[in-house]
């Protein structure tokens, strides 16, 4: 009976959480979710105390404080501190549910793409989770370089993702992985036509209504590549059309908000 009882309660509390991450997701207001969002944070922290081997509960926190990280934390010392404790939680959520992941943070390279090959279908959504939190990690630490050196290992496990996911697999993912292809120019490395593959992948499995993809596009390939015509279609696309997406209003609006800020400042790039 008691067992019944917590059961119960841990599926209660996914449940919230889920329901929590959705209500940001879909709000509208960015400053209303910068203010709010750490009460949330600190709810799931909660749960967590009581139930810490969930991984449901694990990764709702990981996206949650990856999320707030990369995007809200303004001062590189607090930022440091939130996505490290993203990436921690993502990486015990995917250690709960495949063992093998258990050692990534210290694997090799060779190691660690061994270790994909036994991620099934089922670990899709902790892998995702786990890449995420690892890349809003990084870019916290982008100073750091051998954190950058982490980079192809992310890359490894977006593909793998991609392999497995089947339906539903999340469009994001593309972009993460057009962001990847073009953090180096093409003579450092970079591959911004791969890049772009999977920009207008992201952007064509939303119906064009993941604003993000389209900003991500804009400053990662077509700046790159300094393709003006195409860097402002994108942008003045963003700039037009509506944030109102489920789970993706949040996201939207501060696209929208960059796409102005980009057109601003594109006489004096081009």
């Amino acid at each position: 009976s008691l067992g019944g009882c917590a059961s119960m309660m841990s599926s209660a509390a996914s449940g919230l959480a889920d329901n929590l991450s959705s209500a940001i997701l879909n709000q509208d207001d960015p400053e209303t979710v910068r203010a709010g969002a750490p009460s949330y944070m600190l709810l799931l922290d909660s749960f967590l105390e009581g139930d810490p081997d969930n991984p449901q509960l694990l990764a709702s926190a990981a996206t949650l404080y990856a999320s707030y990280g990369a995007v809200f934390a303004d001062d590189p010392v607090r930022a440091s501190r939130l996505t490290t404790r993203a990436r921690n939680y993502a990486q015990d959520a995917i250690c709960e549910s495949y063992e093998p992941s258990c050692s990534w943070p210290d694997d090799t390279y060779d190691e660690f793409v061994a270790s994909l090959d036994g991620v099934t279908g089922k670990h899709s959504d902790y892998l995702y989770t786990y890449g995420f939190a690892t890349l809003a990690y990084l870019r916290a630490h982008s100073d750091d370089w051998n954190s950058l050196a982490e980079l192809p290992q992310v890359e490894a496990l977006f593909n793998r993702y991609l392999e497995i996911a089947g339906d539903d697999v999340d469009s994001t993912v593309h972009t993460y992985m057009g962001m990847l292809l073009t953090l180096r120019p093409p003579s450092l490395g970079g591959k911004p036509e791969e890049a772009r593959e999977h920009f207008e992948k992201a952007i064509a499995m939303s119906g064009g209504r993941d604003l993000s993809a389209k900003v991500e596009f804009a400053k990662g390939y077509a700046k790159l590549l300094y393709e003006r015509e195409l860097h402002d279609q994108l942008l003045a696309e963003v700039i037009e059309a509506s944030p109102y997406a489920d789970g993706l209003t949040l996201s939207n609006v501060m696209a929208k908000e960059e796409a102005e800020q980009l057109m601003a400042e594109a006489d004096d790039y081009f």
